[in-house]
């Protein structure tokens, strides 16, 4: 169709490359992949996208793409398709013109979406369900893709490029983390340039935190059974758009302003990771919309069963992305070019990596997914993160992805929980946590780095409600609390929820002071996850999904006492992490480096004071446990060249109830041991207990329950002592 009476735009047949909608400096190139579609029109809109003003038949088709070129076209150019040919899900085909589609690479979206029935390619409620076509146009409610200007003036903005043994990441949602900031102009709040405001950097510099890891900032859908609730897709996992940042974070129109925030960052020396869902897209299953994807080439797009009516579904969402197919896998490689030459991102979660590494066999580690990402130039550099799991058959995968990746490790994460809590027999398998998994890790040259070790995420309870609630309380979800894990190894410490019990109050700040120390003083890589350095709540709610109101959001203006002595409790183990190399150590640990005096790189002690026995390992009652790293041990190199030589410390930790008397070795050419850290303390400084400067007497020191110390050697320069000798435990096998 075209308006009556109007000039009809100048087309040409343009180039089938780059994909998307591109900007040359003269006029806009369009190209969209459609191996399936029978004739592909371009729909050109006013300057609200409240009305198509023309639409244009795409002339070429070229190796399956159809394209063409319009020389007036301009910048701010509201746009999207109408795709035809058949309407036959039986053999997986969905087009149907009358529902206007997104470009999968737009570079902007322009405008919510408003549901209706009309974004369905077939008749809701028809007694053929989805075998049904409906005829209604859908554009009034959908939004519309923009044409951008890519050109921006970077300056002096250098990547950080910090290395990974050297990262902290802080995983962030872009609304929830400024939303409420009363430092932030309220016109700023919950945006990109919210983020990188003055007051948002000065906070996690002060945390010492060195990449924000943020959720989901691909535009994403938000699905219409939640919006019909009053709910919202909060969390972004439900992406319909892998070019084009989320437009409720931004401030106006222009994607400069993710850029302009990154920069910021950047200046800062902070990273910007992304949290990205290429596994599936917000479509949902064969009674879904018809927003993209389905309507261009759902065959090509989409993994289908043998029926081809429905859908793979290892995701859970009720579709999964084929990245076997070139072209799909081809958007996905340039989506991640994109963020990160022109948008100057530092590295990818990805969600439900596994999904991305299936071939039809399984998951495979060759697979073209894994293989495009390890040879390609530009990849090379940034940080890939894993989560290594899916819902599919065989889908955990914690340490099987390849070489150069890291993964989140959720062992990691429930062996903190259940060890603190005081479950029995959790002394072995917490060793090999603390020493970076060398038991899922240690193979294929993988170093200690590759374990991102967290104790909370966004999915699950938050810090504070994991000491405070013994089950989830989900009921704001209208879920009927029937989502959300059930398996969370927390403790509410005798009160399910808030208490103004004092005793109770103080045992779950130590409790998480205690969680927090551990991570922050594994090796591997240490995630934190926002709010938990500020105590923030979701009142139990382990799957807030949903929630975009207080029950997410950080409450920046009621922080008190005990929020900011923790904020200070997290940037004391930070600066402890950045001072001391032997904490976050570039290989494995096992025993086999000695120091001059003979001191092994890595040493297990017992409360006795000596190192632990083999036998000890097996005596599920015990609850202490001394781990002793000397950081004169092995050739350990900084990136350029810089010998990484540190003291020899000494972490002790009692996660028994009971104070338990733990004798502090005798190490050769030490004096004696200063404390570092207590967490028995709000703010974990060291001094507060007996035992903060202490000679070797071989006199016991009362570890109080509930508690671990971070000493280090008090060298003497000499010392005729033996070393200690020997290594026992099963965590270096």
């Amino acid at each position: 169709m075209r308006s009556t009476g109007a000039a009809r735009t100048i087309v040409r047949p343009g180039r089938p490359d780059p994909l998307g909608a591109t900007w040359d400096g003269l006029g806009v190139n369009f190209a969209l992949f459609s191996a399936h579609a029978e004739k592909v029109e371009l729909c050109l809109f006013d300057s609200d996208g409240s009305r198509e003003i023309e639409r244009i038949t795409l002339p070429e088709c070229t190796d399956d793409v159809w394209h063409a070129y319009l020389p007036e076209a301009r910048p701010g150019l509201l746009y999207g398709y109408r795709v035809h040919g058949p309407y036959d899900p039986s053999r997986g085909h969905r087009f149907n013109a009358n529902k206007l589609l997104l470009d999968p690479y737009a570079k902007a979206l322009e405008g919510p979406l408003r549901w209706s029935d009309a974004h369905f390619g077939y008749r809701m409620g028809a007694a053929r369900e989805d075998l049904s076509i409906d005829r209604r146009d859908n554009a009034r409610g959908m939004p519309k893709c923009r044409v951008i200007d890519p050109a921006f003036t970077w300056g002096l903005e250098r990547r950080p490029r910090v290395p990974w043994t050297d990262t902290i990441i802080y995983e962030a949602h872009v609304r929830g983390q400024t939303l409420r900031h009363p430092d932030i102009a309220p016109g700023l709040r919950g945006t990109f340039t919210g983020l990188a405001a003055q007051p948002m950097i000065d906070h996690l510099k002060a945390l010492g935190v060195t990449a924000i890891e943020l959720l989901p900032v691909h535009g994403f859908t938000d699905d219409r059974h939640l919006v019909e609730r009053s709910l919202h897709n909060y969390w972004g996992y439900a992406s319909i758009c892998f070019f084009a940042p989320e437009p409720a974070y931004m401030t106006g129109r222009s994607t400069r302003e993710f850029k302009n925030m990154v920069a910021r960052l950047h200046d800062a020396g902070i990273e910007v990771i992304l949290d990205v869902v290429y596994n599936h897209t917000g479509e949902g299953n064969h009674l879904g919309p018809t927003l993209s994807f389905r309507g261009i080439d759902n065959a090509s797009y989409y993994l289908l069963q043998q029926d081809k009516r429905f859908y793979q579904d290892h995701t859970g969402t009720g579709n999964t992305l084929n990245l076997a197919h070139p072209r799909v896998l081809q958007m996905v490689m340039d989506s991640l070019r994109h963020w990160v030459v022109d948008m100057h991102v530092d590295g990818f979660r990805f969600d439900l990596a596994t999904t991305l590494a299936r071939e039809a066999h399984g998951f495979d580690q060759g697979a073209g997914f894994l293989d495009a990402v390890r040879q390609d130039p530009v990849l090379a550099g940034v940080k890939m993160i894993a989560e290594p799991w899916d819902i599919g058959p065989g889908g955990y995968r914690v340490g099987q992805f390849p070489s150069g990746w890291a993964e989140w490790n959720d062992r990691y994460r429930d062996t903190v929980r259940r060890s603190w809590r005081g479950d029995e027999g959790m002394l072995p398998e917490l060793a090999a946590r603390l020493t970076g998994s060398a038991d899922i890790f240690d193979h294929a040259r993988r170093r200690p780095w590759s374990s991102v070790n967290f104790v909370t995420s966004h999915d699950g309870f938050t810090l504070a409600d994991l000491v405070a609630y013994n089950t989830k309380h989900n009921e704001a979800n209208q879920e009927g609390n029937r989502d959300g894990h059930d398996a969370n190894f927390s403790h509410n410490h005798g009160v399910e929820g808030p208490t103004d019990d004092p005793a109770i109050k103080a045992v779950r700040r130590r409790q998480s002071r205690n969680m927090l120390a551990t991570l922050l003083l594994s090796q591997g890589t240490p995630m934190l996850t926002a709010g938990d350095e500020l105590l923030r709540s979701q009142q139990g709610n382990n799957n807030a999904y949903c929630q975009d109101s207080e029950v997410s959001w950080i409450n920046w203006p009621d922080l008190g006492a005990d929020e900011q002595a923790m904020t200070r409790f997290v940037s004391r183990l930070t600066a402890l992490r950045r001072a001391h190399p032997v904490l976050r150590r570039g290989r494995f640990l096992h025993g086999r480096e000695t120091s001059a005096n003979g001191l092994k790189d890595i040493t297990w002690i017992n409360p006795q004071g000596v190192e632990k026995a083999p036998e000890q390992w097996r005596d599920g009652q015990a609850r202490c446990l001394g781990l002793l790293l000397n950081g004169k041990a092995g050739p350990h190199l900084s990136a350029d060249g810089t010998p990484e030589i540190d003291n020899v410390l000494l972490l002790i930790v009692n996660a028994g109830e009971a104070t338990a008397d733990f004798i502090l070795p005798d190490v050769a050419g030490g004096s004696g041991w200063r404390c570092l850290l207590d967490t028995g303390d709000e703010e974990g400084r060291p001094g507060t207990q007996p035992g903060a400067h202490l000679a070797m007497t071989g006199k016991p020191v009362p570890l109080p329950g509930r508690t671990c110390w971070l000493y280090e050697l008090i060298e003497t320069g000499g010392g005729n002592r033996a070393p200690l000798s020997g290594l026992g435990g099963p965590a270096h096998a």
